[in-house]
């Protein structure tokens, strides 16, 4: 089997070329090694950064954006995403702030990515303008 991809790990933006034959996989067209780790990634277990938003009760915005603490494996992400589309948080969050741990089971947590206040409170610091 062979697979094309292009690496992003570095500007080079290299085409790579990742085929197995035998149970042995090989890596051609990189110009550094972190090519050949990239496209071993990529044929073997490809992951992703999940960046989305839920729902946000009693908040100044409707929606808060949200981030996973790390990569998650890419036959994961629809699952993590409806998993994300059906959560809500009520108001007030801080950056950071865990919003769901252990998505699907993959060992990742979600986190907020900004804060958002409660409604009323966001009002009350801007009368006494803060």
């Amino acid at each position: 089997m062979i697979k094309e991809f292009v690496c992003i790990v570095c500007p080079n933006s290299c085409r790579l070329t990742v085929s197995e034959e035998n149970g042995e996989i090989t890596v051609s067209g990189n110009e550094c090694n972190r090519g050949v780790e990239y496209g071993l990634s990529e044929y073997c277990n490809p992951r992703r950064m999940l960046t989305t938003t839920v729902a946000i009760s009693g908040a100044v915005l409707p929606r808060l954006p949200v981030i996973s603490t790390a990569e998650i494996p890419k036959n994961k992400l629809k699952r993590c995403l409806e998993q994300l589309y059906s959560t809500a948080v009520t108001a007030p969050v801080q950056s950071g702030d865990i919003v769901l741990r252990d998505i699907c089971r993959t060992g990742v947590d979600i986190a907020a990515s900004r804060s958002i206040y409660r409604k009323n409170d966001r009002e009350s610091d801007e009368e006494a303008g803060r």
